[in-house]
């Protein structure tokens, strides 16, 4: 009995089933709005599903779960939060969130609060915590506009958590910017998508290993 038992194991170590079964598949779950969602895109062309492409293409045994929603807000974030981690168990949990809070004009202290909240239940899951900064248009004036941007490095810094500083970089700083742009001026085009991976990617591959 016992032979046999070691013969399996010796098998299944050398068709690699074995170590499969003692490191679990990752599951990255992402809590965000309208720029995860795909909004106003084919599906299949947003940041997140293009992550799910380089995710394999990089030989990396992980699985997206996009559970973002189109004008979700930072408290919306929290009230669905637990229930995401209690049923999918992530490892890294991307929080893409706080954009609309902006445009809704709620106060920067109650999305620091609920950032911060969202950032300490996932830890506590048991996950690593990306968070994913945002920053305003100009016309919402340079000092909201410089502590709103600040308000995704003082979460991130407090929990010790990665954070991506501005998702849109290189698509809403640059000349003709709108070009990159749906009609709303609000939300990039699929052509901008890449941009959004590319920004996410280095600091997201990090907390992977």
């Amino acid at each position: 009995m016992i032979g046999a038992v070691l013969s399996l194991l010796v098998g299944l170590a050398a068709t690699g089933t074995f170590a499969q079964t003692l490191v679990p598949r990752k599951t990255i779950l992402v809590v965000g709005d309208s720029l995860s969602a795909e909004y106003g895109l084919v599906r299949g062309t947003g940041w997140v599903a293009l992550l799910e492409q380089k995710l394999k293409s990089e030989k990396i045994d992980a699985k997206v779960v996009n559970a973002s929603i189109s004008g979700d807000t930072t408290a919306g974030g929290v009230s669905r939060l637990a229930p995401l981690l209690a049923q999918y168990k992530p490892s890294q949990v991307i929080i893409e969130l706080g954009g609309n809070d902006a445009l809704r004009g709620l106060p920067l202290a109650l999305t620091q609060e609920n950032l911060g909240k969202m950032t300490l239940a996932a830890q506590k899951s048991g996950a690593k915590v990306l968070l994913i900064g945002m920053q305003v248009p100009p016309n919402y004036g340079a000092s909201y506009g410089q502590k709103f941007a600040q308000t995704f490095d003082v979460v991130a810094q407090a929990h010790k958590a990665a954070l991506v500083p501005f998702l849109l970089k290189g698509i809403a700083d640059v000349p003709d910017a709108e070009k990159m742009f749906q009609n709303d001026r609000i939300h990039p085009k699929a052509e901008a998508h890449p941009t959004l991976l590319a920004n996410v990617w280095p600091v997201l591959s990090k907390i992977l290993k």
